[in-house]
C-alpha cells in the first residue's frame, strides 16, 4: 500500500528532465526515441529509473535489449491521467492492463525482439533475464 501511495505522489509531482534525452538516445534508435518521447512524464521518469537499475544489474547490464526494454516497456500506456492510474489500482482498467500488447503493436515493425519482450514483461516467465527485469520493474 505504501508503494502505491509513493507511486501516486511520484505520478503527481514527477517531471522528466529533458537533459536525460542524450543518455536515452545512446540506448535506443531514433524510431524508438520517437516512441519514448510520446510517453508521459511519469512513465519516462519510471523508465529512466529502470534503465539505471538495469545498467547496475550484473545479469542484465551487458544486454542492450534489456536497456531498450527498460525505456520502452510501458510505451503501450500512452498518456495516462492520475485518475486513470488510480482507477486501475482500485477497479481495473482495460487499456492499462493491456499495455504490454499495445506496446507490442507499437514496436513490432521497429524492433520485433523488443516488441516480444514488451508483450511479455508482466507475464510469468521462466527466462532468468525476464524474471530479473520484472523484479527491477516491481521495485
Amino acid at each position: 500500500m505504501i508503494g502505491r501511495i509513493k507511486q501516486g505522489l511520484t505520478c503527481l509531482f514527477s517531471k522528466y528532465d529533458k537533459n536525460l534525452d542524450e543518455e536515452v538516445r545512446k540506448e535506443i534508435s531514433e524510431s524508438e526515441f520517437f516512441i519514448f518521447n510520446q510517453m508521459d512524464d511519469y512513465d519516462k521518469v519510471h523508465s529512466f529509473s529502470i534503465l539505471e537499475r538495469v545498467k547496475k544489474d550484473t545479469l542484465l547490464n551487458d544486454k542492450p535489449i534489456y536497456r531498450k526494454l527498460a525505456l520502452l516497456h510501458d510505451c503501450g500506456k500512452g498518456r495516462v491521467t492520475v485518475f486513470r492510474r488510480v482507477k486501475k489500482v482500485l477497479f481495473g482498467d482495460v487499456k492499462l492492463e493491456t499495455h504490454p500488447e499495445i506496446g507490442y503493436k507499437i514496436l513490432r515493425d521497429i524492433n520485433l525482439e523488443l516488441a516480444k519482450l514488451c508483450r511479455e514483461h508482466h507475464n510469468i516467465s521462466k527466462d532468468e533475464c525476464m524474471k530479473r527485469f520484472q523484479k527491477i520493474d516491481d521495485m
